[in-house]
């Protein structure tokens, strides 16, 4: 058993062969310059600055061996599975399917809409090309996951309040106990991450947990837990 000090109460995964990491959208197009995050004008330095912290949870997943999917937010070429309303959203902007810096916008294939280079997936880890914001709509996910047993998620990817947030809710649904790497989050609107995560933990944790980074690796480097002096160590809370 592993007990990682989080809100609003410690966050338990019975063995680590039920637990899986889940990265959401670390996209080229919603992380880089020039591309689409960028091009609707917002500040993409929000999401590159957890960029680091992804990638030691990666690197603490990988040491293990435990399992590992990567999400990205794509659609096919002729766009057959974007509906309308997805499609025709907002005025005066570049929308899905035009042609970016780095290619078609949000097509699957196109280079923008690769996983950034810091963290390109291994070949033995999962990539789940999803057409909505939420990585259980229209994809395997939760047929690997059963395939593997697995029963834990720890989120981690952008943004915060759209595909993090839609897919713990619906991991919640299904029945998964998820916890939300709160410095491996992010949002070009720090206010609405810090609201999402509020809302996530809030009624004794109606959607999951969250936790911080340091919490969750150095729980990991415990068989039990991490325990400073015989107690759960919550004082990154106080």
């Amino acid at each position: 058993m592993v007990l990682i000090p989080a809100l609003p109460y410690e966050y338990e995964i019975p063995s680590l062969d039920r637990v899986a990491l889940v990265i959401i959208d670390m996209q080229r197009d919603f992380l880089e310059s020039g591309g689409f995050g960028e091009a609707l004008g917002n500040d993409i330095s929000q999401l590159q600055k957890i960029v680091p912290t992804v990638k030691q949870i990666l690197d603490t997943f990988r040491d293990r061996a435990l399992p590992i999917f990567h999400t990205l937010e794509g659609h096919q070429s002729d766009l057959s599975d974007c509906p309308p309303s997805k499609l025709q959203r907002g005025q005066n902007q570049l929308k899905i399917g035009d042609m970016g810096t780095m290619g078609r916008i949000l097509i699957l294939g196109e280079p923008g809409n690769n996983i950034i280079p810091e963290l390109q997936p291994l070949a033995n880890e999962i990539v789940i090309a999803k057409p909505g914001k939420g990585a259980f709509y229209r994809t395997s996910l939760e047929s690997w996951l059963q395939e593997k047993n697995i029963t834990h998620l720890i989120l981690t990817g952008v943004t915060t309040e759209v595909c993090v947030q839609t897919t713990m809710r619906e991991a919640n649904d299904r029945g998964y106990e998820c916890l939300l790497v709160e410095d491996a989050t992010a949002s070009y609107f720090p206010e609405f991450k810090q609201s999402t995560l509020e809302m996530i933990r809030a009624q004794g944790g109606i959607v999951g947990w969250t936790t911080t980074s340091e919490n969750f690796i150095q729980a990991l480097s415990f068989s039990g837990g991490y325990v400073k002096n015989n107690k759960l160590d919550m004082s990154f809370y106080e």
